[in-house]
């Protein structure tokens, strides 16, 4: 008989222990990998758009999807559309430099979609955002080759 082993976090929910790369793709175990974002932090709205600007800087979209996570599950009701909208922006950067062109595309769409409606919470630019995602959905869908670093988006606009 097969064992089916899993890897356990310490509540015993199915976790990979495995490293991840910087785009959230399980590495070997043994192998380096970087270090994974901590699950269920509770941030400010500043905190989570400066750790996630970090991330996306640093070219771990995936990583700053984890952020917008936590902020979507702790934060009010009525800001879970803004924060899983900025979740699926990150992860749409992900799957666009993981070269998947199809989910990639419908992920930045998706989260477009989702911020639309919210005028600019915590200084975050919609509009532009909005537009940087169309933009980024449409050259993927065309074939371009993404950098996650290169194409990461300023999710609040700097001020003079």
């Amino acid at each position: 008989m097969k064992e089916n082993r899993r890897d356990r976090d310490d509540e015993g929910r199915a976790r990979s222990a495995r490293p991840r790369d910087g785009l959230g793709r399980p590495l070997a175990y043994g192998a380096p990998g970087v270090e994974r974002q901590p699950e269920g932090v509770v941030r400010t709205p500043g905190e989570t758009l400066q750790e996630a600007q970090r991330l996306l800087d640093a070219g771990k979209p995936f990583h700053a999807h984890e952020v917008f996570e936590d902020a979507w599950k702790s934060g009010p009701d009525a800001e879970r559309g803004l924060w899983k909208g900025m979740a699926q922006l990150a992860v749409g950067l992900t799957h666009a430099a993981r070269g998947n062109a199809t989910g990639g595309a419908r992920l930045l769409l998706r989260g477009a979609e989702a911020i639309a409606p919210f005028r600019d919470p915590y200084g975050i630019g919609v509009a532009g955002l909005t537009a940087w995602a169309r933009e980024l959905a449409e050259r993927v869908a065309g074939g371009e080759e993404v950098d996650a670093a290169r194409e990461a988006p300023r999710l609040v606009p700097l001020t003079p």
